[in-house]
């Protein structure tokens, strides 16, 4: 892991937030990060189709478990994990190396402008990692000039806030009545590629073949009991609550999770996109 070399002043923002705090809270909790999503690993790994020797690109890999998922899917081949948090790269080396995986790699880089050689990349896959790109055009050009021909892209993101329950469930409560504002729909966040025909336009202008998109929908898990996800919750969503409204807000999240406690843990609906896109 090395410290990023080059990053796109668009992206000093995400550095900072998945450089500090941020990436701390998600490496302290990266069992219940890994597990939240864990359902749609299957899907996006048989998209993928990785077979031995393939050389595969995970972007926003986080802690590392789709980075290692990929490594033993291509044997003699390397997967490499990119992300911007240093926190996080290191909990995904410290369990690659535990379970002996010398094929797994990490890296801390700005994948919008890294200088991947060309024609490397048989898979470029993501599980919910490039929706904070500040120029996702740019960032999806470079990785298609990576991309060897008739390479594999496969994405996983978000559909829009209405279909993911947990997303409407968190921010009504945590609001308390307040009107939050509202990110414009080209800002990086968790769903700023939920609209196929806008992340349709970014691929194929980056140079992607035409993607083909398939609905998915999971469970998200967010612990073993209220108390577990309540302290989850807060650190993922970074609440800024003053105190005229935090016992109100806290108090309408304990009861939306309490309304979701199943005998598996905290349960609440999601929907993801699962983005595919064959090289020509």
């Amino acid at each position: 892991m090395s410290d990023v070399a080059w990053i796109d002043p668009g992206n000093a923002d995400q550095l900072r937030a998945w450089d500090t705090a941020e990436g701390v809270f998600w490496a302290e909790e990266a069992e219940l990060f890994e597990h939240a999503l864990h359902r749609y690993d299957d899907a996006l790994l048989r998209a993928a189709g990785i077979r031995d020797g393939d050389q595969v690109l995970d972007l926003g890999c986080g802690t590392g478990s789709t980075t290692r998922a990929a490594a033993w899917l291509a044997g003699s081949g390397t997967a490499i994990g990119v992300d911007l948090s240093s926190p996080m790269l290191a909990i995904a080396e410290r369990t690659a190396a535990a379970i002996g995986l010398p094929n797994a790699h990490f890296a801390q880089v700005d994948a919008q402008v890294h200088p991947f050689p060309d024609d490397e990349l048989d898979v470029v896959l993501s599980r919910t990692g490039t929706m904070f790109f500040a120029d996702p055009r740019a960032a999806f050009s470079n990785l298609a000039r990576a991309t060897k021909p008739g390479g594999r892209r496969v994405l996983l993101t978000w559909q829009p806030p209405p279909r993911n329950e947990w997303f409407s469930s968190f921010t009504t409560a945590l609001a308390a009545g307040r009107q939050l504002p509202v990110p414009p729909p080209d800002a990086p966040g968790p769903f700023s590629q939920s609209d196929p025909d806008v992340v349709s336009r970014i691929l194929v202008d980056a140079g992607f073949a035409a993607p083909t998109f398939e609905a998915h929908a999971e469970p998200m898990y967010f612990g073993p009991d209220v108390r577990t996800a309540e302290r989850f919750v807060l650190g993922w969503l970074l609440a800024d609550l003053d105190d005229t409204v935090r016992k109100q807000a806290l108090d309408a999240l304990c009861n939306d999770l309490a309304e979701h406690q199943t005998a598996d843990g905290i349960a609440y609906d999601s929907a993801a996109w699962l983005i595919t896109s064959h090289g020509p």
